[in-house]
């Protein structure tokens, strides 16, 4: 959700009330709560014709600002307890409100990343693998930037290479951070790391750090670092790529072998490939695929992953951007 969207979802939710906010709020994930939460507390005067266009229902006439709740802080603190309970708001609030740090890997999610790379600095990298696996991909990465290259390559390794969290590692994390998990010695072995984990966190290290880190893991294990390449941009990921990118791609690959690669793919992916294209090559592409024949998976597979070469020379010349990399303008 972008900010504008943020702040309309702000804004109707601070209308409809406590109670039925509260219901909104409990389908929401965590990091939703959070941004949305944050959004709220912000928010303490609205335009009215900007209520207008989110509600549809306020009017008014005498005054250019409306006051949707008195105390904003107070309205927040009681529809996340609503939704949450006393617990998990308290986390929350502590977060949005105060900004004041609180312990445990739960509330590691709303902590600084720069704040979490300082506790962890003097952890064995094993550990810090283990807390990090269970943050978000954007989060984690940030909390690596504010690493030495050293630690930051050796725990991408160890999450690489990280297969599940047994209830005796998560003891560990119970001493190094005071709280962990409510039931953890209950837990059940989680998959949490291995390659796709790791290319989730690189892709948004930014290029410079992906490619150290990844040439660090590849002097280890070799298979393990391609595994990880093959990971960060699947053919699937094509539809994300902006026009400009599509086009360029068009240029670098014969229609043959992007005729059987789509084979494979979703409709969704195709019409991004024929809007991007003449009316005329469009067509013919329609055309040829639907004459084309089954195709054996190995061979669509081979072709997705010969493109998928294309994308990434190219993002490496600087021609395109892959994915989203915070504020670090960089490629993969």
């Amino acid at each position: 959700m972008d900010d504008a969207g943020l702040e309309h979802a702000a804004i109707l939710l601070m209308a409809v009330g406590e109670e039925e906010a509260a219901e909104v709020f409990k389908y929401l994930s965590p990091k939703e709560v959070q941004r949305l939460g944050e959004t709220m507390a912000r928010l303490r005067t609205v335009p009215r014709e900007k209520i207008d266009d989110v509600i549809g229902r306020f009017h008014s006439t005498k005054e250019n600002q409306y006051s949707l709740v008195r105390d904003t802080d107070a309205f927040v603190s009681q529809v996340l307890k609503r939704a949450l309970g006393e617990e998990k708001a308290g986390m929350l609030l502590d977060r949005i409100l105060q900004g004041r740090d609180v312990s445990g890997i739960e509330s590691l999610k709303w902590m600084d990343p720069g704040t979490i790379a300082e506790l962890l600095k003097n952890e064995h990298p094993q550990i810090v693998a283990s807390i990090l696996v269970h943050l978000e991909r954007d989060h984690a990465s940030e909390v690596l930037k504010s690493m030495t290259e050293r630690m930051r390559n050796d725990v991408l390794l160890r999450i690489a290479t990280l297969d599940g969290i047994q209830p005796q590692a998560l003891q560990e994390l119970n001493e190094v951070l005071s709280k962990i998990l409510a039931g953890s010695e209950k837990l059940k072995k989680a998959t949490l790391g291995g390659a796709k984990a790791t290319a989730e966190i690189l892709n948004f290290l930014g290029n410079t750090l992906e490619t150290a880190a990844v040439e660090s893991i590849r002097e280890h294990d070799a298979d393990l670092a391609q595994k990880i390449l093959d990971q960060m941009f699947t053919f699937d990921n094509l539809n994300e790529l902006d026009d400009r990118a599509i086009q360029l791609l068009l240029r670098e690959i014969q229609s043959e072998s992007l005729i059987v690669a789509l084979k494979g793919s979703d409709q969704a992916l195709r019409d991004k490939i024929f809007k991007n294209m003449s009316g005329r090559a469009a067509e013919t592409l329609r055309e040829d695929l639907e004459a084309k024949g089954p195709v054996r998976i190995s061979e669509v597979e081979a072709e997705q992953r010969e493109i998928l070469k294309v994308v990434r020379r190219l993002a490496d010349e600087g021609q395109i951007q892959v994915g989203a990399k915070g504020g670090d303008d960089a490629f993969i």
